[in-house]
């Protein structure tokens, strides 16, 4: 699974076969990834799961700490601080933030994660929460800013990951100030004025 991970946060998931994994592991027999995953989509279900899991008990740990707040901004630290966190601990280099960035533009990969982490307690406790406090929101904006948000926390946290690894500038300091900014932004993002019928907008094909 480390070794996946690895190549596929280099190389995204369509251009490494379970073969080149297997070779990286270390694993003579070359149907090893098969043999314990099935097809490419267990194994990166396996990884994510992995990751996920330990990103929701950090998560927890944050709601408990909230406890019935009516702030949004500690509810959006709900949803962001959780990834940063455990991308810190981690150590360097890692791959997980870049890996998840090739999740996310695999249309079935990403579908079937975001199925699976909407069944995790912690997450639908933090976006039932968001939900409430935006109610004045219509539900599509509510969404578009949604999907918006999650593409923020994955690509921001994806860059500070390739430029610890590769030891090249910083745009913040340290995970923490990742995930203040992070939080600042996607504050910002959830409760900006709406356009005048922007939620009667159609969808365009």
């Amino acid at each position: 699974m480390s070794a996946a991970e690895r190549l596929f946060a280099e190389h995204g998931l369509i251009a490494v076969s379970n073969r080149q994994i297997g070779e990286a592991a270390g694993q003579g027999n070359v149907t090893a990834v098969s043999y314990h995953f099935g097809a490419k989509a267990g194994l990166v279900r396996a990884i994510m799961s992995k990751h996920s899991e330990r990103v929701e008990r950090i998560r927890q740990r944050h709601l408990d700490a909230i406890g019935d707040s009516h702030d949004i901004r500690d509810w959006v630290g709900c949803l962001v601080r959780p990834v940063p966190e455990h991308l810190g601990s981690l150590g360097i280099p890692s791959w997980y933030a870049r890996f998840a960035v090739q999740v996310m533009t695999d249309p079935l990969m990403r579908a079937m994660t975001t199925d699976e982490a909407l069944t995790r307690e912690p997450l639908r406790q933090t976006l039932d929460g968001l939900g409430h406090l935006l109610g004045a929101v219509p539900a599509p904006v509510r969404a578009e800013r949604g999907a918006m948000s999650r593409h923020l926390i994955v690509h921001t946290c994806a860059e500070h990951e390739r430029a610890l690894a590769e030891g090249t500038a910083l745009l913040y300091s340290s995970w923490e100030r990742t995930a203040d900014a992070l939080t600042d932004a996607i504050v910002g993002l959830l409760t900006a004025p709406v356009s005048p019928h922007n939620d009667l907008e159609p969808t365009r094909p």
